[in-house]
């Protein structure tokens, strides 16, 4: 499974959704998620991928994560795996 994949199940878990209702170029405004599936989608990320999200919880747009569309955290998340494995 993808990284891709993987954020979009995530994404789609966090709000109740379905993942063939989430593509890539969705900001996550349009999907519908709260600041609190927010914070449970990185703590998710987290977990699945074995990484640490440089998230501020009180001020998401400060945070060198880009979480503004499901593209942008899948991309966010390869760096991150990337350094992990360097």
């Amino acid at each position: 499974m993808s990284v891709e994949q993987k954020i979009i199940e995530i994404l789609a878990e966090q709000a109740v959704l379905e993942p063939s209702d989430i593509s890539a170029e969705m900001k996550l405004e349009d999907i519908g998620l709260d600041s609190m599936g927010l914070v449970e989608t990185v703590f998710a990320i987290e977990e699945t991928f074995d990484v640490s999200v440089p998230f501020n919880a009180n001020e998401p747009e400060k945070s060198d994560f880009d979480l503004s569309s499901v593209a942008s955290i899948v991309t966010a998340v390869e760096a991150l795996l990337v350094k992990k494995d360097g």
